[in-house]
């Protein structure tokens, strides 16, 4: 089941935004989710794109369990991201999202389709070197991590004394810093911020 809400080129904005929505119920049925962190705990799951200027639903689906036709290699957050972005690629756009749908690999995919990429990251992925898993930075610095072969940064943001915050971006080539605020925020988590 694929649901095509709204297709109009007039309401595509630059920045699209990924993400789930659960919608509550009470039906007995094999694909409602249990969601603990939700104000309704039970619902069916939508994997959703909105663009971010305008707030319309641009495609959405819902999770349904197990896709049989999804590729055995393919994760399951890449293809979501891949499946509601298939209409909006090679246009020049940009995707935010959080990090159950990052990983490196969707960003040289989504790059391949003239699509750039604003997310935040949990830490403890793979992609990640061991050298941000275990350090701690001072409060509001920022350590920025670029590899030589892709147009992947990676900015570790320290917004709290045990916290950081990461973004991959594919959209910045170069990140400035606010320094004349107090927190000195990156301009990619000012920009995350504003499209998410």
């Amino acid at each position: 089941m694929n649901m095509k809400i709204v297709n109009i080129d007039i309401l595509n904005g630059e920045n699209i935004t990924v993400d789930e929505q659960l919608f509550p119920t009470k039906v007995r049925c094999g694909f409602t989710q249990y969601m603990s962190n939700k104000p309704n705990k039970f619902g069916i799951k939508f994997w959703i794109a909105v663009d971010t200027k305008s707030k319309y639903v641009l495609n959405a689906f819902p999770y349904l369990g197990k896709d049989k036709t999804r590729p055995q290699n393919q994760a399951l957050s890449e293809n979501v991201v891949l499946r509601l972005l298939e209409p909006f690629t090679k246009k020049g756009r940009n995707v935010t999202t959080h990090n159950f749908f990052t990983s490196v690999k969707l960003a040289e995919k989504l790059a391949k389709l003239n699509t750039t990429i604003v997310r935040t990251m949990n830490r403890f992925r793979r992609e990640v070197p061991e050298l941000v898993k275990s350090s701690r930075g001072d409060l509001y610095e920022t350590v920025l991590l670029k590899r030589d072969n892709d147009n992947c940064i990676l900015t570790v943001y320290q917004a709290k004394p045990n916290k950081n915050v990461l973004l991959l971006s594919t959209l910045h080539t170069s990140v400035t810093i606010n320094t004349n605020e107090k927190k000195k925020k990156p301009e990619t988590v000012l920009y995350y911020n504003d499209t998410k």
